[in-house]
């Protein structure tokens, strides 16, 4: 009897061990499946410009982004709404990004504060702290500069375009291109206000940011 026991305890401790290893090979296979199904996710923090004014969300230039990057397993969130300013825009991007906790913000903002009229050092204050915000939430940021029309001057209109690029030098956020370029005033592409695109222009308008897009998710 004791030379049974003698030859049934390596076994036991043999399979022991065998369990064991396959249990935590388990566990760094799903964990290891875990992280390869998180989803990158960007954000676009917009106005009328993203927020497809006067046409569906389907035809909008972010929803054609999402079309362009979903081989790539990119989630596109679309924060955008019309007569959006940098000021509402602060008020809600706390919680958008505990919400979504984006890895790229794309900043499209600041024409409706141009627009308007509202100080410059405000817009550049905002914007600042649009950016610095989600770049403490661990989010690339990329910003869009706009252009406004010449209704407050020249001094404003070109202070107010180049207040983007001084934010993003500053911030060491990314600066994308203008993306109207190419398509405001150009009656044939623009809605009847002459301030927002048609349907036709958002393919160019996506084709205007998209390497700059690239260049930030790498």
């Amino acid at each position: 009897m004791p030379r049974f026991s003698v030859l049934i305890m390596p076994s036991a401790f043999s399979l022991l061990l065998r369990y064991t290893w396959l249990c935590g090979l388990c566990l760094c296979l799903l964990l290891a499946s875990g992280a390869r199904a998180a989803p990158t996710r960007l954000m676009v923090l917009g106005d009328s410009i993203s927020a497809a004014y006067g046409m569906s969300l389907q035809q909008g230039w972010v929803s054609l982004l999402a079309d362009e990057l979903r081989d790539g397993d990119i989630a596109v969130i679309n924060a955008s709404i019309s007569g959006e300013t940098t000021d509402g825009a602060l008020r809600r991007l706390p919680a958008l990004l505990e919400t979504h906790a984006p890895d790229l913000v794309i900043i499209e903002l600041g024409g409706n504060d141009g627009l308007r009229g509202f100080p410059l050092a405000t817009l550049r204050e905002n914007l600042t702290q649009l950016v610095t915000q989600s770049q403490a939430a661990g989010a690339e940021v990329l910003l869009l500069p706009m252009h406004i029309p010449p209704n407050y001057g020249r001094r404003y209109t070109e202070a107010f375009h180049t207040s983007f690029a001084e934010v993003a030098q500053a911030t060491g956020a990314g600066l994308g291109p203008f993306i109207l370029d190419g398509i405001a005033g150009r009656p044939e592409l623009m809605q009847g206000d002459g301030i927002h695109p048609q349907p036709e222009a958002q393919a160019q308008m996506l084709a205007n940011v998209l390497p700059a897009i690239r260049e930030a998710l790498q």
